[in-house]
């Protein structure tokens, strides 16, 4: 076997073999994002953008590629080697995206195998048509396509697993029409979750209350909520329905239609992925169309004016406030500590970084379903948490914990961020933030994240930030402040119980997967 024969076919072994490595990394963010193309791509330029190194071995690797195209295609151990050579540079990139996970490993389900078979349709006629039209270059090409080549199977899969899932929706369907369960949505940009667990725990002191679980936010969770959880005699089903673009909680409506239909409000989260507030405004209020109660908080601009629009369709509106004086339904003053309802006002222990907002609407949703307030009140003293959402333990070491990982909004962090400092100031003690900064706010990202950073400074703590997706923002805002960077989290969270000592306050903010750079 001569030494060009060797090369080529060593080459094409490698090139399998970083290619199945490297799409078990790519396969592993196609399920961790929801399998929404092109968000595999996103990330994949993430690594890029924010990890240099991996900016120059892929730059290594592309200038071997094409100087094995351009020179002339004598079959010789030279031309030969510089697309091995490109092959080699790939082959761990993006360097620190682990093949497994650590936070969010692989999870095998019958979707991702589809996706699997369909990906490996999809790189071997792709590669096979590269390097019988440009010989041995088309290896590197097709490695470097791998993450817009998942995007692909994701956009072909996509119809394909609608069909499937259509089982499921439909037995959720006879399920609810069986029942007849009043059935409660709620949207917004962030509180879904929290105001969720109000609302159960509320609505739970008159009638049999089912609510969706966790994140189960979409037609596929929505109807496993209901096929799993909805029996005879459940008197309501509490939806929390999330979006990431327009018409999709209006599809959600279709299976799931709300009696009462409730928005938390409207940010910035997921701008990313819906372009601009307006589009996100417009995504959101779908979940109005079909309710004929709607509850709303009228502090914001865009969800007074949606109020009054759904008067006009002659829906019933309960409308409430976080601010005292406000003429709506439900008013929750969080510094007072009170919720008034028709002029009868009752105490309310409202946590420290949690948000009235969310207590109102669950308020107003119970209000709604013409709950006596002396009900609702009597419920109003012991309040559920939700998990990873402004979670405070007290460690054995005497430090306040509070845990907002499950946050990634600029508002929710804010509020997460003055609760802590007021704690930490009543307990005498420092403050430290241990964050990666939020995510998946588009053009916005860079200065909400500088902007947190500033306030964290401003507040006299100490910033320890994970990770690299918002390392420069972070650090940038915290200019006069004290900053520490940390590639893995464990790293800071252990720095950070050493600074807080036994009288601090350490504030968990977001949490990114390790998906992440």
């Amino acid at each position: 076997m001569t030494p060009e024969t060797i090369i080529y076919v060593g080459t094409l072994v490698v090139g399998v073999i970083v290619a199945v490595v490297a799409g078990f990394r790519w396969l592993r963010v196609a399920q961790r994002e929801h399998y929404i193309a092109p968000w595999v791509s996103i990330i994949a330029a993430l690594w890029l953008r924010v990890v240099p190194v991996n900016l120059a071995y892929v730059g290594g690797a592309v200038l071997f590629t094409v100087l094995a195209i351009v020179i002339p295609q004598n079959g010789s151990a030279l031309q030969l080697a510089l697309p091995a050579v490109a092959v080699a540079a790939l082959a761990s990139v993006p360097i620190g995206l682990g093949v497994r996970g650590t936070s969010a490993k692989l999870a095998w389900t019958a979707r991702l195998r589809r996706l699997v078979v369909v990906w490996v349709l999809l790189v071997a006629v792709i590669g096979a048509a590269l390097v019988l039209l440009i010989g041995l270059p088309g290896v590197p090409i097709v490695i470097l396509a791998l993450a817009p080549i998942t995007d692909l199977a994701l956009v072909i899969l996509k119809p394909i697993e609608k069909a499937l899932s259509r089982k499921y929706l439909v037995s959720a369907r006879k399920r609810l029409q069986q029942v007849r369960p009043t059935i409660v949505a709620i949207t917004g940009s962030y509180g879904k979750t929290s105001t969720k667990g109000y609302v159960a725990h509320i609505l739970g002191a008159a009638f049999t209350t089912v609510a969706s679980p966790a994140s189960f936010n979409n037609l596929m969770g929505l109807s496993r909520a209901v096929n799993d959880r909805v029996v005879p005699g459940t008197e309501v089903f509490i939806a929390e329905m999330g979006v990431y673009g327009r018409g999709e909680i209006r599809e959600l409506s279709e299976s799931f239609p709300p009696d009462i239909a409730a928005i938390t409000t409207i940010g910035e989260a997921h701008l990313a992925r819906m372009g601009s507030r307006e589009v996100i405004f417009q995504a959101k209020s779908e979940i109005t169309e079909k309710a004929r109660i709607v509850v709303l908080p009228v502090d914001e601009i865009e969800l007074a004016g949606l109020a009054a629009l759904c008067r006009t369709q002659g829906k019933r509106v309960v409308t409430v406030s976080t601010v005292p004086g406000t003429d709506a339904d439900v008013i929750v003053d969080a510094a007072a500590g009170t919720v008034t309802v028709a002029a009868v006002t009752a105490p309310v222990s409202i946590p420290a970084v949690g948000h009235a907002v969310n207590l109102a609407i669950a308020v107003g949703i119970g209000v709604s379903l013409d709950m006596d307030f002396s009900t609702i009140a009597k419920r109003l003293s012991h309040l559920p948490d939700s998990r990873h959402r402004a979670e405070i333990q007290e460690a054995p070491s005497g430090v306040l914990i509070i845990d907002d990982t499950y946050n990634s909004n600029p508002v929710g962090a804010a509020r997460a961020l003055e609760g802590a400092a007021l704690l930490a100031q009543e307990r005498g003690g420092p403050l430290v933030v241990v964050t990666p900064g939020m995510v998946e706010l588009g053009s916005v990202q860079f200065a909400r994240n500088r902007a947190f950073a500033a306030s964290i400074a401003e507040k006299g703590g100490d910033l320890f930030a994970v990770a690299r997706t918002n390392r420069a923002a972070l650090v940038e805002g915290s200019a006069g402040g004290t900053v520490r960077v940390f590639e893995r989290r464990v790293e800071a969270v252990a720095a950070a119980l050493d600074q807080a000592g036994d009288r601090g306050v350490i504030l968990y903010e977001n949490d990114l997967p390790d998906h992440y750079p």
